[in-house]
């Protein structure tokens, strides 16, 4: 076994610093997802939040709260708000996507049903309003409700954009801040917020989720063409599901005539055969645009490491730089 594959990863680090927290966290999850009148909503619950997620949204709200010296009990609840929105977007995504496995298990839609899968999910989401205003402050309801109703519009401009080959690099970005950044950037600014820290470090808060956020799902689309045992993904996955995403519109914008056909083939028509993967590669490598995608993943990472400086230093602020480190370590 290597050395990295031995060291401590710094969300792990992160989690057993903030292991009473977290545990709270955990046991608030159990206790609101529960339902006396409706035995189905644990059971589809708890395949998804008990399968072995990271709880990494949840553990920056925890994070950005004890960093910016919160000693209240309320960022507890905002970080299982925070899991309630993402494993309710989780189940729904799953419905939109028509997927079979999630974290390496059957999908809850594969396992019950697809009605089943959206209204829990919907349950979910009344759960997150729920816990969101109970802390009793406006802004933190603000910052939340608004980030869901960002995630939900990011989710229907990816379905809009899907296999249109005239997606811009701008709606791309668009549909990241959606389905993902948003949920960073609220996970980490309500931390600021609840401690009731200045303006400027709040920002700085929300600054660093939004762009580690989108560093993480640049680094997930890459991967998918890289390959990376950390995604749980096959080698072109979502060239298989004809997802556009950061290096296809790189490289289709770079593409000659007999090349926007291929794509507009395998992409928008759907019609893939044999051999087709290893030529998408190729071309992705001839116009540089695996590396051009690596480098914007790069750049937004430094851009999250930058909005930490004006944070209080210690542990915890090392450790949200090293979480962001981490998620482009596996494109270096």
């Amino acid at each position: 076994m290597s050395l990295d594959e031995t060291r401590v990863k710094p969300h792990e680090r992160l989690a057993e610093v903030l292991a009473d927290d977290l545990s709270a966290v955990n046991a608030l999850i159990r206790e609101r997802m529960a339902s006396k009148h409706a035995p189905r909503i644990p059971e589809v619950t708890a395949h998804l939040v008990e399968a072995g997620g990271k709880r990494l949204r949840p553990i920056l709200t925890l994070a950005a709260a004890r960093l910016c010296g919160y000693e209240g009990a309320d960022h507890v609840k905002l970080a299982a708000t925070v899991e309630f929105i993402h494993t309710a977007t989780l189940l729904h995504d799953d419905v939109v996507d028509e997927s079979a496995k999630r974290r390496g298990r059957p999908t809850a839609n594969l396992l019950w049903d697809n009605k089943s899968s959206v209204l829990v999910g919907d349950y979910l989401f009344a759960r997150a309003f729920q816990l969101m205003t109970e802390p009793g402050n406006l802004r933190v309801l603000h910052i939340l409700s608004n980030a869901a109703a960002t995630i939900a519009e990011g989710e229907v401009l990816q379905l809009t954009a899907a296999q249109d080959l005239s997606t811009t690099e701008e709606i791309y970005l668009q549909v990241v801040r959606g389905k993902t950044a948003a949920l960073f950037s609220a996970a980490t600014e309500v931390g600021g917020v609840i401690a009731g820290r200045s303006a400027e470090e709040v920002q700085a808060l929300f600054d660093y989720g939004d762009a580690l956020g989108i560093a993480f799902q640049i680094v997930d689309d890459l991967l998918d063409y890289w390959g990376s045992d950390a995604t749980g993904k096959n080698i072109g996955d979502d060239f298989r599901e004809r997802k556009l995403t950061l290096p296809l519109i790189k490289a289709y914008a770079a593409a000659d005539d007999t090349e926007k056909a291929f794509w507009k083939r395998v992409i928008e028509k759907g019609d893939q055969q044999d051999g087709d993967l290893e030529h998408a590669l190729e071309l992705l490598n001839k116009h540089g645009a695996l590396e051009a995608t690596r480098q914007e993943a790069l750049a937004w990472a430094a851009k999250a490491k930058a909005a930490m400086e004006t944070l209080p230093k210690g542990e915890l602020r090392d450790l949200l730089i090293g979480v962001n480190d981490y998620v482009v370590e596996r494109v270096n």
